[in-house]
């Protein structure tokens, strides 16, 4: 059990020895894929040399010799791609392709080692709000109808308040009473004359505010998926703040023009004026269109969405629907066949004052040619890329509140080059230092530790490279060199009591059995206590602490694993055929 364990960690371990190299991917999405005759010919008349040029049916890697040569590869081959979205810069494992191919990878790096990009995003939650208030104002106008109360009014006020103008106190007091029953959420106040004021409670404030930034979290996730990014970070940050790391990721345009986006789809019935409650969205050429204040179907119902080319070479974005979302529209298109329905594209911006603002403009507008299901196409998203993008957007899903870039930092690889060169190093002096004294100290003993130590080191390493979402970082360094003396403490326990026993007069095959066994109990609540703070930590903590944490947490089982069974099995190998040998410990 013991062979076949270390030779699978060892395994899992070695294509992190090799490296990654530097490439630039080509994306097969979005246009022809260049052939490696062609790439080649670019590179060698902009004189740059590639170690390696891979076609894979969904991408190429073309892999370069340095960094440096990678960003002159990305505007050498942009002559020839025609679409800088389909260029990213990338890092390749440098592996032997038979050890990749049975599913070992090098171990993955946190932002600080790997390099990359780090955002920080606002939730806009006075959006959200408003839009409750709007939604709140809209319902009661339609309650006051069903209620037969006459001359009654509810307005959205500037600071997301609602106030409902009635025409006696006994209007008010009916109101009061139906607000307070069918809308909890809203706190019902006087205001002038028979006037009521509706507020958002505090507590309902604080639960949307919470269940906002959670829905956000999710969909940053899933866009961030799309985008085909490994080894990111999305966590929340106080109140209304998500923090996005993203490792590896040295051209952050692409991924910030997707994850700040806050692009959705609504569609519209058009209206001819004076016919119900209509509102005015221009169109892409500034035209006013008129729709329906209520949309007929939002974004919150697309499942999926791929961008194609149409019959007539359009680019045109094919829609798939929940089943409720395509009741919606079945039921609406059924009842106008024959009229027009009108697509509108919004997203979020942040003005120079750091105010939000909403751009809504209405895409196309179609005429209902048949009962349409969960799955339509629509047209005018603009070019294929521009198709390719909203379907991305929407596919992912819409984000449930506006988010702005508030701050983004760039972590160049180099310093990441650095920051492992570092580590490393104090991690080899230290595991060199302690092997020479363990030599010096137990004699014969000490070198069965420094194997155990030795296996520890193979045994981490590999771990850290199997298990899924495990990221190593530069405070994850510390954790390993933190390692190197815990895992020694185990067999510095064992050992000495081996040696308590031969001084008392015991044989040494006696002193091995019960110097192993008494120590085990002290070894375990040791560890146990030290594993219940990395838990904490884990669970607690984000990004570089989480990382410490895990190199922490696996670095106690593989020493007790190697402190225990591995010494253990050697001693056995060396002295057990032959008990009478005398061993000075």
């Amino acid at each position: 059990m013991l062979i076949v364990t270390v030779s699978i960690m060892l395994l899992s371990a070695i294509p992190t020895w090799y490296g990654e190299n530097a490439a630039v991917q080509i994306s097969a999405k979005g246009g022809a894929m260049p052939t490696p005759f062609e790439i080649q010919r670019v590179l060698k008349d902009h004189g740059i040399e590639a170690k390696t040029i891979e076609q894979q049916p969904t991408r190429t890697i073309v892999v370069v010799n340095s960094t440096k040569e990678q960003t002159n590869t990305k505007e050498a081959l942009n002559s020839i791609v025609h679409n800088e979205g389909r260029l990213t810069l990338a890092l390749e494992p440098a592996a032997p392709k038979w050890l990749l191919g049975l599913g070992f990878e090098p171990i993955k790096l946190g932002l600080d080692l790997r390099g990359g990009v780090q955002f920080l995003l606002d939730v806009d939650m006075k959006e959200v709000y408003k839009q409750h208030a709007q939604q709140l104002t809209d319902d009661l106008r339609i309650d006051f109808r069903k209620q037969d109360i006459r001359a009654a009014r509810s307005e959205m006020t500037n600071n997301n308040q609602v106030i409902v103008r009635l025409p006696s106190e006994d209007a008010n007091n009916k109101i009061r009473q139906y607000v307070r029953t069918q809308y909890p959420q809203w706190q019902a106040k006087d205001g002038q004359g028979d006037n009521l004021v509706l507020s958002m409670r505090e507590d309902e404030q604080t639960n949307l505010r919470n269940l906002t930034v959670q829905q956000n979290l999710q969909t940053m996730r899933g866009r961030i998926e799309q985008l085909g990014i490994t080894e990111a970070s999305v966590q929340r940050q106080g109140e209304n703040r998500i923090r996005i790391e993203l490792p590896g990721v040295q051209d952050p345009a692409a991924a910030k023009n997707v994850i700040g986006a806050t692009a959705s789809l609504a569609f519209y019935a058009v209206k001819q004026e004076g016919t119900g409650s209509t509102m005015i969205i221009d169109d892409k050429e500034g035209r006013p269109v008129r729709v329906s204040r209520k949309p007929v179907l939002t974004g919150d119902h697309i499942i999926d969405a791929r961008a194609s080319m149409g019959e007539m070479g359009t680019p045109e974005v094919n829609i798939t629907l929940d089943s409720a979302g395509g009741s919606m529209m079945s039921e609406f298109s059924r009842h106008n066949v024959g009229q027009p329905m009108a697509t509108s594209y919004s997203e979020y911006t942040r003005n120079a004052k750091g105010q939000t603002e909403q751009t809504n403009k209405i895409i196309s507008v179609a005429t209902i040619q048949t009962q349409l299901g969960s799955r339509f196409r629509i047209t005018g998203a603009g070019s294929l890329a521009d198709a390719q993008q909203l379907a991305l957007l929407l596919r992912a899903g819409s984000l449930t509140a506006p988010v702005t870039i508030v701050e983004e930092r760039t972590i160049g690889p180099t310093l990441g080059a650095e920051n492992i060169k570092n580590g490393f190093a104090a991690l080899a002096l230290g595991l060199g230092v302690t092997l020479l004294f363990m030599a010096l100290w137990y004699r014969r003993l000490g070198w069965v530790a420094n194997i155990a130590l030795l296996t520890n080191m193979i045994m981490l390493f590999g771990l850290l490279a199997l298990i899924p979402g495990a990221v190593l970082t530069l405070p994850g360094i510390a954790g390993l060199v933190l390692t190197v003396g815990m895992a020694v403490d185990t067999n510095v326990l064992i050992f000495e009591r081996i040696r308590d026993m031969v001084r008392d007069g015991r044989s040494f095959a006696q002193a091995i059995d019960r110097g192993f066994s008494s120590a085990f109990g002290t070894i375990f609540d040791a560890n146990f206590t030290t594993m219940i703070t990395a838990v904490v930590l884990y669970s607690i903590g984000n990004g570089p602490i989480q990382g410490f944490a895990l190199t922490l947490g696996l670095g106690l089982l593989t020493s007790m694993f190697t402190g225990i069974f591995t010494s253990r099995a050697i001693i056995n190998l060396v002295w057990g055929r032959d008990s009478r040998r005398d061993v000075r410990v």
